[in-house]
This record gives structure tokens, C-alpha cells and sequence, in this order.
């Protein structure tokens, strides 16, 4: 008897806390009938008036009336989410059995046994957080729910409350989403799928990846349709017999300049979190320029049309302003919404190697350490010992020749592969990387990785890094963050300003010294010719081009005082592009079109020559890694072999 009634007063004692928690602990259901309207979080461009996305959470929802809500949809709901609906008080004891039982056997919260009525508690006042008290006070508004509302009442704020993904909340939004009608006009087909939904919103998404996971879900709600004999047999055996995937409205949401929205967006939720973003009703005022944005997607456009044939099919560019860092133009692929190309993919964010156009960070490495653009460094045959692999690495030039004796001005001009590797190793490896780190390279991290092929792009970089990093030579040493955020405007009109990040990283006379040999078509010439996308007459323009191995990446970066740009173009699944496909000939042209467009918009400025030292400092040869004589004719008689093969294992132009 003492175990009995041991028992009896725990049980009381629940009843009676329960009691107290349901009548004073949980919410008012004023609150229900009157929810509170999150806000839509609105981006712009720079100019603050035109919209480019709106980030929606619950606002972008109808409200129906009963008489707007379908029976159909009433039917496949329950047959969804709970069978039960009209036989309970708000919970099901046997569900929540069940979900305590399955709980039970995988060590863990897995399944919740939640009524429609718990499923509108939880949506309305609680989160979707996974405990045991969450699920008890969830359990207790419910009841509260189902005493003072009608089944029909609750039914319908359920069917106006639920999200079924891709910003849809309520069946009105979620039918004109998926299906572009209104919710009086579906079907039974239509209304079990959009049933099917609400258990994992993304998970079953039909613009996802488990849309088999989703014709499953949906058989699953059809069979329980007829199971509760809520159709005729027709009807359920016309909607099994359906391609209802097939009726769904392609994904299209009104968006401008998708690569950059999102870059925008990942860079808020990193800050806010999702939830307050889709809530919070804030005005983003973004750095992008319109008219530039437009010029850099028709000059993607175009440029990949005319790279096809070369075998490259995407490209992507991104303009800075170096005086702020903010990102003016971002086009992180031809098309957004080219699921065959991955389009989605923002190649302006993502690692690359980029050949030949990170030498000039090694040369500012030299600069930095007293060499001059008129130091003078032999470009001949030179073995530089075993590499990572274990056999000699003997680099070779783009051109297949050697040109003896030059002025560093002329190497770097030139893109030559031996004068950038001597110098790397002059300067060293950890101090190259070190110099990237400072001008803003974020992913070259693990210095035991990287050889001396570092010099010719050996290491992988983004092109918003690369061009920022570039940027920070057209404004004389000064570094300012990549940015895509003006101003943040909340509801409570409390504004926050981006944070100026300008620092000098470099100093003044290097950048000015890489600013000179890089606008120097001239020294240039005898590789690229006098008139190549690279030189652009009436302005002064600096820039560098980049190629990689088996011709997978091919790259321009230039800039001016006032604007940075960097083009990559290739195959964003690294295949190859057809041989002789270097960066002037596929990513130049590109950047040519984008900048003579471009450059309409800023004043004709020139760079500030450099302090010329009085005496060069000369690159000392380190003779021992020079190739012998009889080893030179060897190699001079290979040379002339591969040259007839078109192949020249180098990193090129």
C-alpha cells in the first residue's frame, strides 16, 4: 500500500504543477488569434533604391479564410499529420507511446508524436528545440489550444501558420509557390504533396536533393488518404498515377545579382543568425554598383559564348574599389540558374590556382627586401633540385626559351616562369607567404605544403582575395577589407556603418614599384605583343595574367587607382580547357570588355612613380642549381622536342 500510495501523490503532485504551469506559466492565446507579423529583411545596392532580394521569413504568407481553404487540403493534412485530429484533446497518447518508445531504442529525441494542434502551439510560441520540457509545455498549450477553439478554427490557423519550405508559410503562399495558383483550385495530388511537406520543409524540398525521399512522403500521404476513406478510389488512384514533380513551378524568386545577394547573406547570418535576418526587418544598403554589375554580367556572357569553343564553359569577375574595399561588381558565374553548369557556384569565392598572377606578390616580396625592378636576374636553364616528387625540377618559360640577362622589370612584365622561382627562393618561402597573408590571401595556411613552384601559382587562392590583394597596390600600400555591406538599417532605425579597415600592409614605394612594371605594356611586349587585351589606349592600366597546368585555370587581374578587377574563367569542375587556352587569350578579353566599360565611370588617374635607387642591387645566380654545359645541350635539344609538342609542363601567361 505504501508503494501505492507513493505513486498516487507523485501523480498529484504532476497534476497540480501542471495545473499551475497551464494556467499561469503558459502563453495568452490572444496571441494566437492576433500572431505578431514578422518583418521581411530587405537588400539593396548602393544606392539604396533599387531591391535586389528580399529575405523573407513568416511574412511572406497569406492568411485564408475557412472558405478559401480547400477541403482537399483539410483531408490530405490530416491524413499527413495527424489521423487522429478530430478524436483528440490535443495531444495523442498513443502517439506520444509510440515516439517515447522509438525514442527509447535510438538513444535520443528522434521522433516527437506531435498532434496538429502541439505542431501549431510549438509554430506559434515555442521553438523547434529538442527536450523534454519544450515537449511538455508544448503539450500543455495545446490543450489550452483545443479548449478554447473549435477543431475547424484550428485547423485553419494551422494550415495559415505551417512552413512548407522555400519561404512559403501558410497553404496560400505555399500554392502559389509551387504550384502558381490559389488554394481554392488544387487538386487532391496537389494538396497531399503539399502535406507531404511540413514534416522536413528542406529535407523534402522539390528543388532539392532527395526529391525520391519526396514521391515516397507523398505515396505515404496518399495511402493514408485512402486508408481513412477521405477520397473516392478514382481520386486516389488518379493521384497515385501522377507526376505531380513534373506540375511543380521552377524555383524563381525576384533576385538581382544572385552570386552577390548570397555573399551578402552569408556574410549577415555569420553576424545576426538566420532566423533574425528572415525576422528582423532590416534595411541592407550593399556596395554594388548597378551599372557596373550589369557591364560585368554582360561581359561574363559574352566571354564564356566566345570561350566555348576553346572548351571553357563559365567564368566569373569581381571589381573593388581599393580606396574602401567595397565590392562593386561580383558575377560568380555565367548563370545563376544553370543547374547544368552548377551555376549556384560562386567561383569568385572559391579556390583556385592562379598561374603566373601571383608573381607579382612575390616580386613585392623583393622589392620589400631591397631588389629593385631594375635588378637584373639571368633567365636560363636552371635545375632547382629534387621536388616534392623526387625528381628535378627544371622549370621552363611559356615561350619555350631563355632570354639571359634581364631587369627583374622585364620578368615580371614578361611572365617569365625561372626569374620568378630564383626570386622566390632569394626572398623565401615563408616571407612570400607571409606577404600574401598581409595583402589579404586567406587560404595559403600551411607553409611546410608549398615549394618553390609557389612563384607560378603553385598554391591555391580566391579571386575576391587575389583581386583584393591587388588592390592594395593600386592604393599605395593601403589595405581595406572586401566588403559588401554599406549600412545596416534595423526597425528601430538603429543604423550600423561598415567599420573602416584601412591599414598600410605595404610600404608605399613597393606598391608603386609593382604599379609601374605591371602598367608597362612596353616591357611586356615582347611576349604579349604591343596591342594585346592587356593594354588599353589613354589609360594607364596595370595587370597580370595567369594560366595553370593542363590549361584548368585561366586568370586577368588589373586595375587603375580607382577600380580592381578579376576575371577566371574555365570549367568549374577543373576539366581542362583545349591547349593554347591561356589567361590572355580566354580571361583578357573578358576583363577588356568589362573595363572599357567600366572605366566610363572614374576619372582618368595615373599611379605615382616609385623613388629610383641609386645603385640596382643585382640578384645573386646561385651557380650550383645552373644546368652544365653538356647538361644545357641536353636540354636545349629537349627543349626544342617538347617546343614541337606544344607542351611545356610550365605554369603560362
Amino acid at each position: 500500500m505504501g508503494g501505492v500510495n507513493a505513486i498516487m501523490m507523485i501523480l498529484a503532485g504532476v497534476l497540480i504543477a501542471s495545473f499551475f504551469i497551464y494556467k499561469f506559466k503558459t502563453p495568452e492565446l490572444s496571441d494566437l488569434s492576433r500572431p505578431k507579423f514578422p518583418e521581411t529583411s530587405v537588400i539593396y545596392d548602393r544606392t539604396g533604391e533599387k531591391v535586389l532580394y528580399e529575405i523573407h521569413g513568416e511574412e511572406n504568407r497569406k492568411f485564408l479564410s475557412h472558405e478559401e481553404i480547400p477541403e482537399v487540403m483539410r483531408i490530405a493534412t490530416i491524413s499527413a499529420e495527424d489521423k487522429e485530429f478530430y478524436n483528440h484533446f490535443g495531444i495523442d497518447p498513443m502517439s506520444i507511446i509510440r515516439a517515447m518508445k522509438t525514442n527509447i531504442e535510438r538513444n535520443g529525441i528522434v521522433q516527437g508524436g506531435s498532434t496538429v494542434t502541439q505542431q501549431l502551439a510549438r509554430n506559434v510560441f515555442l521553438t523547434r528545440e529538442k527536450t523534454l520540457w519544450r515537449k511538455y509545455i508544448e503539450a500543455l498549450i495545446a490543450i489550452k489550444i483545443e479548449r478554447n477553439f473549435t477543431k475547424d478554427e484550428i485547423l485553419d490557423l494551422y494550415l495559415n501558420e505551417v512552413p512548407y519550405g522555400s519561404n512559403a508559410y501558410g497553404v496560400g503562399s505555399a500554392a502559389e509557390t509551387f504550384f502558381g495558383k490559389e488554394a481554392k483550385d488544387l487538386t487532391l495530388s496537389e494538396a497531399v504533396f503539399l502535406a507531404s511537406l511540413p514534416k522536413a520543409p528542406t529535407y523534402y524540398s522539390p528543388y532539392g536533393n532527395n526529391t525520391s525521399m519526396l514521391r515516397n512522403r507523398y505515396q505515404e500521404t496518399l495511402g493514408n488518404v485512402e486508408k481513412l476513406d477521405l477520397a473516392s478510389k478514382d481520386e486516389i488512384e488518379s493521384a497515385r498515377k501522377n507526376d505531380i514533380l513534373s506540375e511543380i513551378v521552377p524555383f524563381s524568386e525576384p533576385i538581382v545579382a544572385p552570386h552577390f545577394v548570397f555573399y551578402v547573406i552569408e556574410n549577415l547570418e555569420e553576424q545576426y543568425g538566420r532566423e533574425f535576418l528572415e525576422k528582423g526587418g532590416l534595411r541592407v544598403t550593399t556596395t554594388i554598383d548597378m551599372d557596373l554589375q550589369a557591364a560585368a554580367e554582360k561581359s561574363v556572357k559574352e566571354g564564356v559564348a566566345r570561350n566555348l569553343s576553346r572548351g571553357a564553359s563559365n567564368a566569373a569577375l569581381v571589381a573593388i574599389d581599393p580606396k574602401t574595399g567595397e565590392v562593386l561588381a561580383m558575377v560568380g558565374s555565367k548563370d545563376y540558374f544553370d543547374t547544368a553548369l552548377d551555376g549556384q557556384v560562386n567561383v569568385t569565392t572559391r579556390e583556385r590556382q592562379p598561374g603566373s598572377s601571383f608573381k607579382p606578390i612575390v616580386y613585392a616580396t623583393a622589392f620589400e627586401r631591397g631588389y629593385q625592378p631594375e635588378s637584373l636576374v639571368a633567365d636560363v636553364p636552371t635545375d632547382f633540385g629534387p621536388d616534392g616528387g623526387g625528381r628535378d625540377y627544371i622549370p621552363r618559360n611559356y615561350d619555350g626559351k631563355f632570354h639571359g640577362v634581364l631587369p627583374m622589370r622585364k620578368t615580371l612584365a614578361m611572365s617569365l616562369n625561372i626569374p620568378a622561382i630564383k626570386t622566390l627562393r632569394a626572398v623565401g618561402i615563408d616571407n612570400a607567404i607571409s606577404m600574401a597573408h598581409r595583402l589579404g590571401i586567406t587560404t595559403i595556411n600551411d607553409n611546410d605544403r608549398y615549394g618553390l613552384s609557389l612563384a607560378i601559382g603553385g598554391a591555391e587562392v580566391r579571386p575576391i582575395d587575389l583581386t583584393a590583394a591587388f588592390s592594395v597596390f593600386a592604393n599605395d600600400g593601403m589595405r581595406n577589407k572586401a566588403h559588401g555591406i554599406r549600412e545596416i538599417l534595423d526597425k528601430e532605425n538603429d543604423r550600423y556603418v561598415f567599420k573602416d579597415t584601412k591599414m598600410e600592409v605595404l610600404d608605399p614605394q613597393v606598391a608603386r614599384k609593382i604599379n609601374s612594371v605591371l602598367s608597362d605594356n612596353d616591357a611586356r611586349s615582347a611576349i604579349f605583343g604591343p596591342r594585346s587585351p592587356l593594354y588599353i589606349p589613354g589609360r594607364k592600366v596595370a595587370a597580370k595574367t595567369g594560366t595553370t597546368q593542363e590549361f584548368r585555370d585561366a586568370w586577368t587581374v588589373g586595375y587603375t587607382p580607382s577600380i580592381a578587377v578579376g576575371v577566371w574563367a574555365g570549367n568549374n569542375n577543373s576539366n581542362p580547357m583545349k591547349s593554347g587556352s591561356d589567361g590572355v587569350f580566354v580571361a583578357a578579353p573578358i576583363w577588356r570588355s568589362f573595363m572599357d566599360q567600366a572605366l566610363a565611370y572614374f576619372p582618368s588617374d595615373s599611379f605615382i612613380s616609385y623613388d629610383k635607387e641609386a645603385e640596382k642591387k643585382v640578384m645573386a645566380l646561385d651557380n650550383s642549381v645552373n644546368l652544365k654545359a653538356g647538361e644545357r645541350a641536353k636540354e636545349k635539344k629537349n627543349n626544342e622536342k617538347d617546343k614541337k609538342k606544344n607542351n611545356f609542363f610550365s605554369i603560362r601567361l
